[in-house]
C-alpha cells in the first residue's frame, strides 16, 4: 500500500512489479508489515543483494585495484597489484599494453569470482587518473602516466571479448567523491570535495548531490592550480602546480634512494606501511616533512573553498592514511581563514581509502541495472533467493 501510494500506481500494478523485480533477482519480500492497520497486512520490500552486481577497476599510477560489489554495496571480491612500469628517462614509465594486459587479467578474475557466487555482472568501470572521452571510452590526458587518447574501451575489448561486460569510464577522484557521497548525505552534506592524493592529486566535486564533471570533463584537475610560477616543473608541463607541494613523490623524496618505500614495484599499502614505521620511529626528515604538509594542502584547499563554499572536504589516497597527521591542521588552518563563520568546511578522512575509486566505480557500473532493471536476465528456475 505504500508503494502504491509514493509511485500513484494501483495496487495491482505494484505487485506485478515487485514480481518481475524479484524474477530478476532485484529485490525480495521481507517481514510482513503488522502495525495494526486497516486491511491487509502490508510486506516489506527490500533489495535483493544475492543476483546483480558491479566491477569498478581503478588505474593508479601506483596500484590497479579491482572490487566486485553486489547489489547491496557488500564486496564481493578484491584485488589490488602494483603498476607494471619499465625504466624510462625519468625512472618510472607505463607503457598502456602492459598495463591493459594486467587490467584484463583483474577483469578476468573479477568475473570468475562473478560467476562462482552466481552473480549477474551489470557492468564495469574503469578508473583512470585524468580526464575521460565518455563517448569515445578512452583517457584524453593522464600526465602522471604518461597517456595521451589512450583508447581504454577498444583495448579492453579485444583482450576480453565477449567476456566483457557493458563498460564505462570515469576519472578516478570522481568515482572516489561518489562513493562517499551516501555516507555524508546521511549527514546533510551535499556539497564536498574530495582530494585524492598520490604523484597526481585530483579532486571529485559533488555540488548540490551531483557530481560536477565540467563541459568537456576537465573538472576536477585541481592538481594543476598554478600556486607558485617559478616553482618546480610538473609532468604536464607548467610551473609551481599544487601537486609539484603535495604529491606522494614530494615524501618520497626525503627518503634514501635505496628506501623501499620508494620502489613502484612494492604494493601502495606497503608503501605506506614503510612510511607509517619510519614516522612512529622518530624518522626526522619525515617528521619535518608530514611538519609541512598541511600549510601546502591549505594553499590550493583554501581556493577550492573560495570557490565551491563546500560543506566537506574528504582526504583520499594517501592524504586519507595519514589522516592523523593532517586532518586537524588542515581543518584548524582553514577555520583561521573563514569569510564568515557559516562557511566552515569539515575535513574528514576517506573512510573506503584505497578502494574509494574502485567502489565507486562499481557503484556506478549497477546504476545501469537500478535505470533499467528489465537488463537483469531472469533467474533461472529454481535459483535459491539471498
Amino acid at each position: 500500500a505504500a508503494l502504491s501510494q509514493e509511485t500513484g500506481l494501483s495496487k495491482a500494478a505494484v505487485t506485478s512489479l515487485i514480481a518481475d523485480l524479484a524474477e530478476r533477482g532485484l529485490v525480495q519480500e521481507g517481514k510482513i508489515d503488522r502495525r495494526g492497520t486497516v486491511g491487509r497486512p502490508g510486506t516489506e520490500v527490500r533489495i535483493d543483494p544475492g543476483h546483480a552486481a558491479g566491477i569498478g577497476l581503478e588505474l593508479n599510477v601506483d596500484y590497479l585495484a579491482v572490487s566486485l560489489r553486489d547489489l547491496g554495496g557488500q564486496v564481493r571480491f578484491r584485488s589490488s597489484v602494483p603498476m607494471p612500469l619499465v625504466d624510462g628517462p625519468d625512472g618510472r614509465s607505463y607503457p598502456p599494453g602492459p598495463v591493459l594486459d594486467l587490467a584484463a587479467q583483474q577483469l578476468r578474475e573479477a568475473l570468475g569470482a562473478a560467476a562462482s557466487e552466481g552473480l549477474w555482472v551489470a557492468g564495469a568501470t574503469i578508473a583512470p587518473p585524468g580526464p575521460v572521452d565518455y563517448e569515445g571510452a578512452s583517457v584524453r590526458f593522464a600526465s602522471n602516466l604518461g597517456w595521451s587518447d589512450v583508447p581504454l574501451g577498444r583495448e579492453l575489448e579485444q583482450r576480453l571479448g565477449t567476456d566483457l561486460p557493458p563498460l564505462s569510464l570515469e576519472n578516478d577522484a570522481k568515482l572516489s567523491a561518489l562513493a562517499e557521497a551516501p555516507r555524508l548525505a546521511r549527514q546533510g552534506i551535499t556539497d564536498l570535495v574530495y582530494l585524492t592524493g598520490d604523484i597526481g592529486v585530483g579532486a571529485g566535486i559533488i555540488a548540490d548531490g551531483n557530481l560536477i564533471r565540467g563541459w568537456s570533463g576537465f573538472s576536477g584537475e585541481v592538481g594543476h592550480i598554478g600556486l607558485d610560477p617559478a616553482g618546480p616543473r610538473c609532468r604536464c608541463g607548467r610551473r609551481g602546480c599544487w601537486e609539484t607541494l603535495v604529491g606522494f613523490d614530494t615524501v618520497l623524496a626525503v627518503l634514501d634512494a635505496e628506501d623501499p618505500a620508494r620502489s613502484g614495484r612494492l604494493p601502495m599499502q606497503e608503501r605506506l606501511r614503510r612510511i607509517r614505521t619510519l614516522l612512529d620511529a622518530g624518522d626526522a626528515r619525515l617528521e619535518d616533512r608530514f611538519a609541512r604538509l598541511p600549510e601546502d594542502l591549505v594553499r590550493g584547499a583554501g581556493v577550492l573553498v573560495d570557490v565551491l563554499n563546500p560543506q566537506a572536504i574528504v582526504l583520499g589516497g594517501y592524504f586519507g592514511a595519514f589522516a592523523d597527521r593532517l586532518v586537524r591542521p588542515v581543518q584548524e588552518a582553514l577555520d583561521l581563514r573563514l569569510l564568515a563563520q557559516d562557511g566552515r568546511v569539515e575535513v574528514s578522512a576517506s573512510v573506503l581509502g584505497l578502494d574509494a575509486a574502485a567502489a565507486g566505480g562499481a557503484a556506478v557500473a549497477l546504476e545501469r541495472v537500478l535505470a533499467d532493471p528489465l537488463l537483469a536476465p531472469p533467474l533461472p528456475a529454481g535459483t535459491a533467493r539471498a
